[in-house]
């Protein structure tokens, strides 16, 4: 099964610079999407569908034109979870689940701390995420959950570690958490298959930092420890230019 993550930042911005194309030549099974900043109806479905996705599944946030997930696979899955069932996540539409015989795959949209509040905000998140998927692991053991985390989790995954430590995206409490999430059963796949330095998934519109790969790795495909022997692909597609992130690739085999 070959499955992609991309945060599109807004998905018809992103259709109209040749997403449905780019989605046609990379051909995944399942591919999760983040920030898609639009409901269904404001999407031409049909495009989706001739590129070979008939099952799409959308989770919009309550708030037009803002967050919002969604997840286009070829597979018809044995079911869909819309949400977790804590109001204030639901409310931004942030966590979309299908499920599938050999595995579930979810996809996700952690918030950033841009500020004080969302920071706040995004800690508590992360706490009641971690225990959302402590739970929904002892009924669903072979879990994927890919998607935009808005953390860097070592030094290695972001150009400038010593002055970015103090920005949310970095900040020990961040890191800290994402080392805890990891170790309490999930592996980074493409960390766990790479360990060279400089690949980024999301570069800031500011200063060509995209041209000089001044990039920040915050975007995952975490694969719960019972799939470890099937993962045998893991990589970063840099060249996809639809966003301000690109889109990264998991293969797993069964």
């Amino acid at each position: 099964m070959k499955i992609i993550s991309y945060n599109v930042n807004g998905i018809r911005a992103a259709m109209r610079k040749g997403f449905i194309d780019w989605l046609k030549q990379a051909n995944p099974d399942v591919i999760c999407l983040q920030e898609i900043k639009a409901n269904m109806d404001q999407v031409t479905l049909e495009d989706i569908e001739e590129a070979g996705y008939p099952y799409h599944y959308w989770y919009s946030a309550q708030k037009k034109g803002y967050s919002g997930v969604a997840i286009f696979s070829k597979i018809k899955p044995n079911h869909v979870e819309y949400g977790t069932g804590i109001d204030y996540m639901d409310f931004e539409g942030r966590n979309l689940r299908l499920d599938f015989d050999d595995v579930s795959v979810m996809s996700l949209y952690l918030p950033s701390g841009t500020n004080m509040a969302r920071l706040d905000h995004k800690l508590t998140y992360m706490a009641d995420f971690q225990q959302y998927i402590n739970e929904l692991r002892k009924e669903i053991p072979n879990l994927v959950i890919c998607g935009d985390y808005n953390i860097c989790h070592e030094a290695i995954d972001i150009h400038d570690p010593v002055r970015n430590k103090t920005v949310s995206g970095f900040l020990p409490v961040e890191r800290e958490w994402i080392g805890g999430f990891i170790d309490s059963g999930f592996i980074d796949s493409f960390r766990h298959l790479n360990k060279e330095p400089h690949h980024y998934t999301w570069w800031s519109y500011r200063a060509n930092a995209r041209a000089n790969n001044k990039g920040w790795r915050i975007d995952y495909n975490m694969v719960a420890e019972p799939l470890q022997e099937n993962i045998k692909r893991a990589v970063i597609l840099p060249d996809a230019m639809h966003s301000d992130h690109c889109p990264l690739l998991l293969e797993l085999e069964f």
